[in-house]
């Protein structure tokens, strides 16, 4: 991971980056959903989502977003990695920091994203459930997931 890159909250002015890289995360990964939904979720990530979250996002020296994560509830809803800096840790370090600083212990991952789920599984989180549906009702399974606990 590159040593200049910091965690910071973003501000409401970093809201249309936040979107620009969750979309192309989405597109890099989601090659299972159709464009017309990834644009219904794009709009739903800025109008609903990004504000009803605890918000992180990593940025590099030129103040570039390359990936983000938000929390409520205890659980993880948005961790988002834009694809030219996917592979630099920059997840395995949001997650972190969402665990032990945003205390999320719970997540759903799309079922048909294997890529997302084993690393998810890698990092100490296990499938304790399954919807046949995501959260708008669409056919697009989720696994839930939660932070396995050591040493209690």
């Amino acid at each position: 991971m590159p040593a200049t890159v910091t965690l910071q909250t973003p501000r409401l002015s970093d809201y249309p980056e936040l979107v620009r890289v969750w979309e192309a995360s989405v597109r890099a990964t989601h090659d299972f959903l159709p464009d017309a939904y990834i644009l219904l979720l794009r709009d739903h990530v800025l109008a609903r989502y990004l504000d009803a979250v605890m918000l992180v996002c990593c940025k590099d020296h030129k103040g570039r977003i390359l990936g983000f994560a938000g929390v409520a509830n205890g659980r993880l809803d948005l961790l988002f990695i834009a694809p030219q800096a996917r592979g630099q840790g920059l997840g395995k370090r949001l997650l972190r920091h969402a665990v032990a600083e945003l205390n999320a212990a719970r997540l759903d991952v799309n079922e048909q994203n294997p890529q997302a789920l084993g690393f998810y599984l890698h990092q100490g989180f296990e499938v304790y459930g399954r919807s046949e549906t995501d959260g708008l009702g669409q056919p697009y399974p989720l696994l839930h997931m939660r932070l396995i606990r050591t040493g209690a």
